[in-house]
């Protein structure tokens, strides 16, 4: 994508009410109005609130928010020229129910209060397969204590990915750690009995991931007290 058209979309973001891109220091510093706030304050209600970490053009959200309007969704993702897709497609199409931020994963507890979230999506991450990457796969020991912070008692985190190596490594370690595991499938299109939330609509990568019959996989787990 040009330096043009990325900047042409970061002003468009701007003009977006459903688009929030805080500075680093704001949500470090804790200056996020909406942290706690917002089925208050932005969705006007009390739906569960789930989000979908690394959000991409934000396709999933979208295809969220339309499935389940009783559901409040945030794609978050670093990259705003990306999510910018999703997010004018909600504006386009009235979807009151989604919204979008720009931040990093990292610092989602700054951004969500306590018990606030009800599930988290994580949707085709990087595996990071080389060992010195393991502090940034999405799944690792730590994120999921990040996880667990925001998300209420019985929160769900689902995990849904093209690569055999994330979904073999994230059993592994929920298993050793005693995470509880309410869904695994490896094969989500062939296998029967995935959730419909699972198979209903697929992002721009996914689709050619299957036409060249790559297996898609999918978690379902909570994180144990």
């Amino acid at each position: 994508m040009g330096s043009k058209n990325k900047l042409k979309r970061f002003k468009e973001n701007e003009t977006f009410d459903n688009v929030f891109q805080p500075t680093r220091e704001e949500v470090v510093g804790d200056l996020f109005p909406l942290k706690g706030k917002w089925n208050d304050d932005f969705f006007k209600n009390d739906n569960p609130l789930v989000l979908e970490l690394g959000c991409g053009k934000g396709e999933y959200s979208i295809g969220l928010a339309e499935k389940y309007p009783n559901k409040n969704f945030v794609g978050i993702d670093i990259k705003g020229a990306r999510f910018w897709r999703g997010a004018k497609t909600a504006v386009e199409d009235g979807l009151t129910n989604v919204a979008f931020i720009r931040t990093q994963i990292e610092l989602i507890n700054h951004i969500f209060a306590e018990n606030e979230v009800n599930e988290i999506w994580i949707t085709f991450p990087d595996p990071q397969i080389k060992y010195k990457r393991t502090k940034h796969r999405m799944t690792n020991s730590e994120f999921l204590q990040l996880y667990k912070k925001v998300l209420k008692k019985d929160g769900v985190v689902n995990l849904k990915t093209d690569s055999e190596f994330m979904h073999g490594y994230t059993l592994g370690l929920l298993h050793g750690e005693g995470h509880e595991v309410l869904y695994a499938n490896h094969n989500v299109y062939v296998n029967e009995g995935s959730p419909e939330e699972v198979t209903a609509f697929q992002t721009f990568y996914e689709k050619q991931y299957l036409e060249i019959n790559k297996a898609i996989t999918y978690i379902r787990f909570r994180i144990k007290e």
